[in-house]
């Protein structure tokens, strides 16, 4: 897939999915701006990819002010946005017992609150048949222990999207949602143990985690001319996990 001279933007950048779709974007041609909390993780991801064509920015889009940043960047670099790729994310899973009004906050607040209003604040930037995906999760869909405000934020996004679709049409913008399943990246590490791990991969039909570089083709797919008659859909890249898991 081509994208020579396209302008793509990724929120959450600097690991995991973000920072393999933010390489195969920039390995296809195009320019790349990858957003992140931090100024560290941002430098590390720059020296990874070592490309000019990737600029970082600090930005925590659970902040409106931060997002505002955003835009005011996207605004004087005098370019539209062909691919917004909206991957900003966290997830804490504890039973709901346990949840704290701080944690459910956090989540829904980076997970919800900041697609939307980077979504929301960047429309005027998008080109026309510019394409927009949001990041879910099979969680969305299956209803595993511990995962009641996770899976929560990802079945909003998958509503929020659908409907950005229809409203977005009008200006053959496309939105779509990739929804992995258990994937090898940092977030799982910090957010699962070693034996949640495992018992994820036994729990795929394919009986292990996905790379980040899996689920990078699948965005590139939805970003590119070649899903140009696919809009408002989910595309579940999971190895088989939820269809496994329910057997």
């Amino acid at each position: 897939m081509d994208f020579t001279n396209k302008n793509v933007v990724i929120t959450g950048g600097t690991t995991g999915i973000g920072l393999a779709t933010a390489k195969a974007f920039i390995n296809s041609g195009a320019t790349v701006w990858i957003t992140g909390r931090s100024e560290n993780n941002l430098q590390k991801a720059a020296e990874e990819i070592n490309s000019q064509k990737l600029m970082t920015l600090v930005c925590d889009t659970s902040k409106i002010e931060e997002i505002a940043i955003l835009e005011k960047t996207i605004a004087l670099s005098g370019n539209k946005i062909d691919v917004l790729f909206l991957n900003a994310g966290i997830a804490n899973f504890e039973p709901i017992e346990k949840v704290s009004e701080a944690n459910f906050d956090a989540q829904f607040n980076t997970n919800v609150k900041g697609h939307f209003f980077t979504m929301q604040k960047l429309l005027p930037h998008l080109a026309e048949g510019a394409a927009i995906t949001f990041t879910s999760s099979t969680v969305a869909t299956a209803a595993n222990l511990g995962s009641s405000i996770y899976s929560a934020t990802k079945g909003a996004l998958n509503k929020i999207a659908q409907i950005a679709a229809n409203e977005l049409a009008g200006r053959k913008i496309r939105v779509n949602i990739i929804s992995p399943g258990p994937v090898q990246t940092p977030g799982l590490e910090n957010a699962v143990p070693a034996d949640a791990k495992a018992f994820l991969a036994a729990a795929t039909a394919l009986q292990r985690l996905g790379n980040p570089d899996e689920i990078a083709k699948a965005v590139l797919f939805l970003s590119s001319d070649a899903a140009s008659f696919i809009t408002g859909t989910e595309l579940v890249a999971d190895g088989g996990y939820l269809n496994y898991a329910l057997k």
